[in-house]
């Protein structure tokens, strides 16, 4: 008897230990109070993981395999997951244990180290998921992300000409991605689901999980099935792509999602490989040229062939050290609003909200609202991170860790990018419709009433001058910063001061 771990996001039915069943293996799966608590999650997070893995297991035992799965109520007795397992091991008298390589450095250190007391044969494999390895960091180019793009590209022929050049003559097409929504454009109605996860809810009720958010059990939106998976796929293709590109770094309340696919939850629990993404999108791209242009598919194909596995290969060179990386010594706690949504800021309150109601916020309004938020404050990156982690459905260590300390917070010192995502109110206000709404005037950059995107901006790049100030792509806004008057500066920093003593009323 061979007992072999699947953890909750190696939903890979196309792994190739499922390709037949054998009666001499058993798939052992468990919820555990290890992973509910590890940070405070989104309820729509751990209904979410917990559906989707008992959705699984159910249909690897519809193929034939035999399962062990324990549920939360069943795996309580046990502490952690490595006392869960050397306890399975006895029940099941295995003689031999596998996992799948985990994508997190936390379960990867963890099991690794408790399969090296075992008496018996233990044996790790590849979860057969990402398009590059663990070490890819080493393997492909890897100053910037641009480059690992390319180089992905080409070993995978992905909108490519016969001469293995980029179609349209350009590798990328980012800068006709930026374009503010028209009032006029149609956005298509998201497509949700309605699985009903009520006998989760009660359960994690039952054990006190402490989550944040919103939920309604009876109708829960995310896929949580590879059959649901590839509607939402569907869908995306046939209702957001032709637009995609165009609007993806779009900031409006008129939508949840927008354009954007909401596919990864299916993709970072393994319900869908990421090739098979790709692969569907350039097709239906191929298809369909009259009704979506090059940039529009390229726009999103770069996010997952470029940006996801860029993150992965960072985080796997960097960890365990990656995780304390501070390089702009941020230290003031995270207000209290980000938990509550209720602050001035509407652009902040938007996106907060949005994020306890749904478990979802696009790339923009995590990077470019709250986020550069949290950077312009100074906001500690360990409890930004924590943050992060929890919020969101699709927030697993290994992409939420560099995205958000590294490209977000820029506490890395430029590893993730080549310089702090930081902008003042007037890029909210060009990519998005909050301004006019607002309680703070965009316009005004200092005294009583001015937008804190502004002052903060400022005061960000001052005080960080003797890191920041040397870097060639910050060379216009210390220049406009030195080009300003005296009194101005002064008027915008003292400012910022009081904004900053004022963090928890904003």
């Amino acid at each position: 008897m061979e007992l072999r771990l699947v953890l909750g996001d190696q939903l890979n039915a196309a792994h190739s230990w499922f390709r037949t069943p054998d009666p001499a293996v058993c798939y052992l799966m468990a919820e555990l109070r290890q992973e509910t608590d590890y940070c405070r999650h989104h309820r729509q997070k751990v209904l979410a993981f917990f559906a989707a893995m008992r959705a699984f297991a159910a249909a690897l035992g519809k193929a034939g395999h035999r399962v062990c799965y324990l549920t939360l109520d069943e795996s309580t007795r046990w502490p952690d997951l490595p006392s869960l397992l050397t306890a399975q091991l006895e029940a099941h008298q295995a003689d031999s244990f596998a996992w799948q390589s985990p994508d997190e450095w936390r379960l990867a250190s963890q099991l690794q180290a408790w399969a090296a007391s075992l008496a018996i044969p233990a044996t790790e494999v590849e979860s057969e998921h990402f398009l590059t390895p663990r070490d890819g960091w080493r393997r492909y180019p890897h100053s910037r992300m641009e480059f690992f793009y390319h180089a992905l590209r080409k070993q995978y022929r992905v909108l490519l000409d016969e001469r293995g050049q980029p179609l349209g003559g350009r590798w990328n097409f980012d800068a006709e991605n930026r374009a503010r929504l028209p009032a006029s454009q149609p956005i298509p109605a998201p497509l949700t689901f309605a699985n009903e996860v009520s006998d989760i809810d009660a359960m994690l009720t039952r054990h006190g999980v402490a989550t944040i958010g919103e939920a309604d059990a009876s109708r829960l939106p995310w896929p949580i099935s590879r059959r649901q998976s590839r509607e939402l796929l569907a869908h995306f293709l046939a209702h957001c792509l032709p637009h995609f590109g165009r609007y993806q770094d779009a900031l409006s309340e008129r939508g949840w999602s927008l354009f954007h696919s909401r596919l990864s939850f299916s993709l970072n629990s393994k319900m869908l490989h990421p090739l098979e993404v790709i692969r569907a999108a350039e097709a239906h791209w191929q298809a369909n040229q009259g009704t979506i242009t090059l940039a529009q598919v390229e726009g999103f194909i770069r996010q997952i062939l470029g940006w996801r596995e860029f993150v992965r290969a960072l985080y796997w060179e960097q960890m365990p050290d990656y995780r304390r990386s501070n390089f702009l010594g941020a230290e003031r706690p995270l207000p209290g609003f980000f938990w509550s949504g209720e602050t001035n800021m509407a652009c902040v309150r938007h996106a907060i909200r949005q994020s306890l109601d749904h478990a979802y916020a696009h790339h923009i309004q995590r990077l470019m609202v709250t986020g550069n938020f949290a950077l312009l404050a100074g906001i500690a990156p360990d409890e930004v991170d924590a943050w992060y982690l929890g919020i969101y459905v699709d927030a697993i260590e290994w992409v939420e860790l560099p995205n958000t300390r590294g490209m977000s917070q820029f506490a890395d010192g430029g590893l993730m990018g080549s310089k702090p995502y930081a902008s003042s109110g007037a890029y909210l206000e060009r990519m998005g419709h909050y301004c006019k709404g607002c309680h703070y005037q965009v316009k005004a950059r200092s005294g009583d009433g001015s937008c804190p995107f502004n002052s903060l901006y400022w005061h960000f790049l001052w005080r960080n001058r003797d890191k920041l100030g040397s870097n060639p792509r910050l060379a216009l806004p210390y220049a406009n910063w030195d080009g300003q008057a005296a009194e101005q500066q002064h008027a915008i920093l003292a400012t910022a001061e009081q904004y900053l003593i004022q963090l928890e009323q904003l």
